[in-house]
Formats: structure tokens, sequence, C-alpha cells
């Protein structure tokens, strides 16, 4: 509902299921979901549709690098420099601050709760830490875990 009042007030026509591709791309969030939906606008204006479906929408959100679960480009940075420069983690905040060139409390207050919210990432006392869900929405092969990285009480299997 947010989005297609959002829609009528910028003036543009937005199908219900381009609405619901908005809705579902922008986080639950009317602040993300009226900046997705101007930047639409824009794309729709250019490209000459009248009105936007699910298809324009979609189209518009990829080139915007949004994915369909609302990840935008920062996001996935975040993702793949711990996984990929850290081995899944644990690293700590200030590391990922200085490898990504942000304000530490940029990154914990704005890319880590909707990450934390959807299970791609865990805190804990030793760092941050990408989860298998994480790998697997970035399509990248999960990297066995040193044993050393194993809590105090947790179990590595030894078969």
């Amino acid at each position: 509902m947010i989005v297609e009042r959002g829609a009528r007030v910028l003036g543009f026509g937005l199908t219900q299921d381009g609405a619901r591709e908005v809705a579902s791309r922008a986080r639950g969030t009317p602040r993300i979901a009226g900046r997705l939906l101007k930047r639409l606008r824009d794309f729709a204006s250019v490209e000459g549709h009248t009105r936007v479906d699910a298809a324009v929408a979609d189209a518009a959100l990829t080139r915007l690098e949004v994915d369909k679960r609302g990840l935008d480009a920062f996001d996935r940075r975040y993702l793949q420099l711990i996984a990929e420069a850290f081995s899944g983690g644990p690293v700590g905040i200030e590391t990922i601050a200085a490898a990504l060139g942000e304000a530490r409390d940029a990154i914990e207050e704005i890319v880590e709760p909707f990450l934390l919210q959807q299970g791609f990432v865990q805190r804990t006392p030793r760092g941050r830490l990408v989860t298998g869900a994480a790998y697997a929405h970035l399509g990248l092969p999960m990297p066995s875990r040193d044993p050393a990285q194993f809590g105090l009480f947790a179990e590595a299997d030894d078969d």
C-alpha cells in the first residue's frame, strides 16, 4: 500500500505486481521504498513506459544492483569481503571498516542490521562471521573452518 501510494504521489503508473516487486526489495522500509520508486520512475520515463509492471521493475532494480533479497552493491561488497578476504571470519568491525573505507558507525547502523536480520552475518565476541546463507546467496563455495576458530566448548568433527 505504501509503494502504491508513493507511485501515485510521484505521478506514474505502477501495477500491483510492480508494487509488490518494489516492496519485496525495499527491506520493509518505507524510506528505501520511496528512494527505489524515484529511481524506478526515472528509468520508466527514460525508457518510455507509461505503466510499470513487475518485469519493468525487476529490470530497473537489477540495473540499480538491488537483488531479489533487497541487498545492494555495498551489502554484497561487505559480505564478499568477509567471505573471500577473511575466509568467512571472524573479523573485527574496525578491520572491516578500514578495508571498505567506511565509518564503523555507518556499517553498524546501516549495513549490518538488515544482514543480521536476514541471517547472512553473525556478531560474535571474536568478530563478524558470514553464514552459510550468505555464501549460498553470493554463489560462493563454503570454506572449511579452521579448528582454531571453534569456540571454547564447540566440538569439531574429527571423522
